[in-house]
């Protein structure tokens, strides 16, 4: 595949991406290396209500799990733990993301 399809595939998947997908990707584009906790507090603080507690995150944490591990598998992101990448597959601990280095 040359370097033009690989875009196009890459704008097509993002025309298609899930809400939790595309707040993954923003936080990654700020340049920051965030854990999958971080990313549910980012998104539970921005569709908080009133009424909601404090462990709203939680009910976002499975959702951007399985939302990284998708974009990972993909290609799009890269999940590191201890400072090296680990298959998206099979990994246990506390991980963090970000975009592939180029």
């Amino acid at each position: 595949m040359n370097d033009q399809s690989k875009e196009n595939k890459m704008a097509n998947e993002a025309n298609y991406d899930d809400p939790i997908a595309i707040a993954i990707l923003d936080i990654l584009s700020g340049g920051k290396a965030p854990t999958f906790k971080d990313v549910a507090y980012a998104i539970a603080n921005e569709r908080r209500k009133p009424k909601d507690g404090p462990n709203l995150w939680r009910r976002y944490l499975n959702a951007v799990k399985q939302q990284a591990i998708h974009l990972a598998k993909s290609g799009r992101i890269t999940l590191i733990r201890k400072g090296q990448p680990v298959d998206p597959k099979n990994f246990k601990g506390i991980v963090t993301m970000q975009l592939p280095l180029k």
